[in-house]
């Protein structure tokens, strides 16, 4: 664990995350890049960004398909307070929360915190759903393939191998 600065809740090291990131409603694409612009200025330096995907809406079918993206950031927060930024980052853009995996303007997902695990009520990193979906093993794949879930103990490609979700996903543009 880093030693933090008392008070900040920022770390004295930089941490490597990854996030997912949604949209299914308005101008998907432009809210991808809202979204990438806003934690850039408020989480730290973006290192990677995946292609941008067109999924099927998972859990919740009878909504408008997602673009998805997965991004790696260097951040100096720490898990709690970068779940809070990304929370209010949603909730700036216009994130309204009607029903569970409902259509948004933004989803921000805390995937993996460098190698670390944190299981509190309100957040669960690695993601307790990484490996049953599709739509963001895909892109984080395209990230780093090789990194190794640290509850699951395989790698993102093994993971992405071993996927039963058939949801439907298609490169978006380009």
């Amino acid at each position: 664990m880093s030693t933090k600065e008392f008070g900040t809740g920022k770390n004295l090291e930089t941490k490597i995350c990854y996030l997912g990131i949604g949209s299914n409603i308005g101008d998907r694409f432009l809210n991808l890049q809202n979204s990438i612009k806003f934690l850039t200025s408020d989480v730290g330096g973006i290192t990677k960004t995946s292609r941008v995907y067109e999924t099927e809406p998972w859990g919740e079918k009878d909504q408008n398909y997602f673009l998805n993206q997965v991004i790696e950031i260097e951040t100096i927060f720490n898990p709690v307070d970068l779940l809070k930024i990304c929370k209010k980052i949603e909730k700036n853009m216009g994130r309204k929360k009607i029903k569970k995996w409902g259509e948004r303007i933004i989803d921000i997902d805390i995937l993996y915190y460098s190698r670390d695990i944190i299981n509190k009520k309100e957040l669960k990193i690695p993601h307790p759903l990484i490996h049953q979906r599709r739509f963001v093993l895909l892109p984080l794949n395209e990230l780093n393939k090789d990194f190794v879930h640290p509850t699951l103990k395989i790698n993102n490609q093994q993971l992405l191998n071993n996927c039963i979700d058939k949801s439907k996903i298609a490169q978006y543009g380009y």
